[in-house]
């Protein structure tokens, strides 16, 4: 009975936080395809009655989505592709140190992020302007990074960590070099961590503010069009656009979701 009684309350919790975390997207959606006389009455419906691409079909034809929407694209990964660029080989190299210079690094990276970005995003813009990378895609990708390779390089430390030195010395009696034992050996079985620590980095460059408003003047990103649509804007449009942002940030979680289980690393090496 107890374990009945526990279960139950496992999954009826698990039924809540889930109900908890999508209802607001689905409030999002439903205001973006709800004809305005649904909405705007004093006890509104929880679904969806007179469905409407008004709204959608304004935000397309405003002219103002096409550019922001590529922008936090090619934003987004290329950060992401940097990040993983500079993260992954330091990282190796940092969790084959001792657990003292291991730990004593990954502090350090954390200690560059105990100044909010907003404190260093005015000096920053200031720096960029005389390099002239205001309203480029290339200085928006390195204010990033900035606040982005500390966490990637925490998650990967810990991955790299976890796969057995037993691993890379296997490898190197059966020929390989350090590079290829990275690449086909080590590489392979962190791809849950290296998945992870990409997705964070991808979500969290293309959810950016901070940085999108001292750096650009005329090109926007998504979340900063938006935010001027929320100043200016009616309620129909700014849920368009906000459920438009949402949509690669649910496609890249599918993609990468295969990678999320846990013991992804169980077994690589037999006892």
């Amino acid at each position: 009975m107890k374990k009945t009684c526990g279960k139950v309350a496992f999954y009826v919790a698990i039924i809540v936080i889930c109900l908890i975390m999508v209802t607001p997207v689905y409030l999002l959606a439903k205001v973006s395809f709800s004809v305005k006389s649904e909405i705007l009455t004093q006890h509104p419906t929880l679904l969806i009655h007179q469905f409407t691409w008004e709204h959608w079909l304004n935000v397309f034809r405003s002219g103002n989505l096409w550019a922001p929407l590529k922008k936090s694209l090619i934003v987004s990964c290329l950060t992401t592709l940097g990040s993983l660029v500079i993260v992954v080989p330091a990282s190796y190299v940092v969790s084959r140190m001792s657990k003292k210079k291991r730990y004593a690094f990954v502090l350090g990276l954390f200690f560059t992020r105990m100044i909010p970005s907003v404190a260093i995003a005015l000096p920053i813009s200031v720096t960029f302007l005389k390099m002239d990378l205001i309203d480029t895609s290339l200085g928006l990708v390195l204010a990033n990074m900035i606040t982005q390779i500390p966490f990637m390089a925490w998650i990967l430390v810990s991955t790299f960590a976890e796969v057995p030195v037993a691993l890379d010395e296997a490898a190197w009696i059966d020929g390989a070099s350090r590079l290829q034992a990275i690449v086909k050996v080590i590489l392979p079985v962190s791809m849950q961590g290296i998945a992870v620590s990409a997705m964070y980095v991808w979500l969290n460059a293309w959810n950016e503010f901070t940085y999108a408003m001292y750096l650009s003047n005329n090109s926007k990103t998504l979340p900063l069009q938006i935010y001027y649509y929320v100043s200016r804007g009616n309620v129909f449009e700014r849920a368009a656009y906000s459920t438009i942002l949402a949509i690669p940030v649910i496609l890249v979680t599918f993609v990468l979701q295969r990678y999320l289980k846990p013991d992804y690393l169980g077994g690589s090496v037999k006892g």
